[in-house]
């Protein structure tokens, strides 16, 4: 499957909104160079858990198949004339340096546009490229902090929480990605290649568009985060993650006459049609108690057949047996470039049925560097000669 078929793409990204922006758009098809320091880029040489597979970071595992890999020492100048020739070739260079970084390197928008008119310049940053925050870090767990999201998740009675998965830096990336695509589609009118931005925070912002909506216009908002086990400030009761007896159950929104009938409580008839917003922590209190008095299993007959909206809380072990799952083929299971088993998630989307294959697993570091400069006129020697200087380095 090859959607970008011919589409070439720079990806000078690091960390993990960048590098996966550049995996779905590898998926799809596009010919993504990735562009890393001799040393590799961070994500290489850092792993979530501390994790290494065969010599591979996990999170390298996650973001880096389908690409291509050139190592580059870019204050080199070789190593500069190298990408300089690569994107006269190419449709899109992206980057997520520090503001500035790229064009003190002579690398930057004004600079590549001068080689390059139809290239589509994509930049993500923590802050943006200008303003009072430019040099801030812009790392997940800060822009969960500074953007609400972590005030607005977990109990009232608690303290702000994290959400248990990098989502700041996963949102941007899917941001990032679409925004390269409508700049590729504009491109197609108008044969004119433009400055792409995306930055984290107001990713972060995005990621919360129905409640800050709803808090901007005026909805009453007495706590930050949920009452009596309620997941969130703006929702009816129960909505929330509640205990049952050997686990926890989602409920989600559901009448109280509704949920009266399947978890056979006189006490929640008592309600009838009242708005379950207006009532909602005494109806969430008589939902907690009931729910554990039996088992996760036991419930689940009575509220499928009141239709209402529930799921059992699973972990990670819980989602490799998951039927919907293996039906889907989630989990794709590869060789890595170090000779390891591995298992990846898939892209996430099907195109006429057909989940995008993997083309390359995880390159090591340098693994194209000479069929890369070679399509670009470089012979053996001149690449030899390179990799001698330090201007490039190779796989080992």
């Amino acid at each position: 499957m090859n959607l970008l078929d011919g589409i070439k793409i720079l990806s000078f990204n690091h960390y993990l909104a960048g590098p996966l922006a550049a995996q779905t758009l590898a998926d799809l098809g596009a010919d993504v160079i990735a562009v890393e320091p001799i040393e590799g880029a961070f994500q290489r040489n850092w792993a979530v858990a501390n994790h290494f597979v065969a010599g591979d970071s996990v999170n390298h595992l996650a973001t880096g198949r389908n690409k291509r890999s050139l190592a580059v020492d870019l204050k080199h100048p070789d190593g500069v004339a190298a990408v300089k020739k690569l994107v006269a070739t190419s449709d899109v260079v992206m980057e997520n340096f520090r503001p500035g970084t790229m064009a003190k390197l002579g690398l930057g928008y004004d600079a590549l546009k001068a080689i390059n008119p139809g290239l589509i310049y994509a930049v993500a940053t923590g802050f943006g490229s200008d303003g009072p925050y430019k040099d801030r870090p812009g790392q997940d767990l800060l822009l969960q902090a500074m953007s609400g999201l972590a005030m607005r998740t977990g109990r009232a009675d608690g303290e702000p929480t994290a959400v248990g998965a990098v989502i700041v830096d996963q949102h941007a990336a899917s941001l990032y990605a679409m925004s390269i695509l409508a700049a590729l589609f504009a491109r197609t009118k108008t044969g004119k290649g433009q400055l792409v931005e995306v930055n984290l925070y107001q990713a972060a912002l995005d990621l919360q568009v129905e409640p800050l909506t709803a808090w901007l216009n005026g909805a009453p908002s007495p706590t930050s985060r949920g009452p009596a086990g309620i997941a969130a400030w703006f929702s009816p009761g129960p909505y929330g993650v509640h205990a049952t007896a050997d686990g926890h159950m989602a409920i989600s929104m559901a009448s109280p006459k509704a949920l009266a009938v399947a978890l056979d409580s006189e006490e929640l008839k008592q309600f009838g049609d009242t708005d379950s917003f207006s009532k909602r922590e005494e109806i969430t209190r008589i939902v907690v108690v009931r729910l554990k008095q039996k088992s996760t299993a036991d419930w689940l007959p009575a509220l499928e057949a009141a239709r209402i909206w529930h799921a059992p809380v699973q972990d990670y072990r819980d989602l490799e047996t998951d039927p919907q799952l293996n039906h889907l083929g989630v989990f794709k299971s590869a060789e890595s470039a170090g000779g390891a088993p591995i298992r990846m998630v898939a892209h996430p989307a099907r195109y006429d049925g057909q989940t995008p294959e993997v083309r390359l697993v995880p390159q090591r570091l340098g693994a194209q560097t000479r069929e890369v400069l070679g399509e670009i006129g470089y012979d053996a020697g001149e690449i030899d000669a390179m990799v001698a200087g330090k201007a490039v380095g190779v796989a080992r």
